[in-house]
């Protein structure tokens, strides 16, 4: 495992590099939704009518979405302003503590898919991703 980060290559490269390698298996998705269905009783419920089929879509373009929106596209912060609506106290109401729980599953699973993993795409995965989630979170 390599613990240095690639000269020149940025949180956002590594990350959707990261991900591309996730993705290569067809279980990656899969495994955190389980991973995060099963984390509490009111996550198993928020999910109880979701099409995993489109929700394994969602959560893809959600992850190009976060990396291009941390590097002030405007078009994707468009998108993560919009999803932020959809999930607030007054649509999907997503608690923040929930986003935690999130992060933390979605790490933890790209760390068990990403056979590349070291220190530096942790944190490039953190950096992004708890962009996002801080962002929603404030809009909650």
């Amino acid at each position: 495992m390599n613990d240095s980060n690639p000269s020149g290559a940025t949180p956002k490269n590594m990350f959707l590099a990261s991900v591309e390698r996730c993705l290569a298996s067809d279980r990656f998705i899969p495994t955190f939704y389980e991973r995060f269905t099963g984390a509490s009783e009111e996550i198993k419920f928020k999910f109880r009518h979701t099409d995993f089929e489109k929700q394994y879509v969602r959560l893809k373009n959600a992850l190009l979405m976060c990396a291009k929106a941390t590097a002030n596209e405007p078009g994707a912060i468009a998108d993560l302003a919009e999803r932020a609506r959809t999930h607030d106290r007054d649509h999907l109401n997503i608690k923040p503590a929930l986003y935690d729980i999130w992060l933390t599953l979605i790490i933890d699973t790209a760390r068990d898919f990403d056979p590349e993993w070291n220190p530096a795409t942790e944190a490039a995965w953190k950096l992004i991703l708890g962009h996002a989630v801080t962002y929603m979170s404030n809009r909650y």
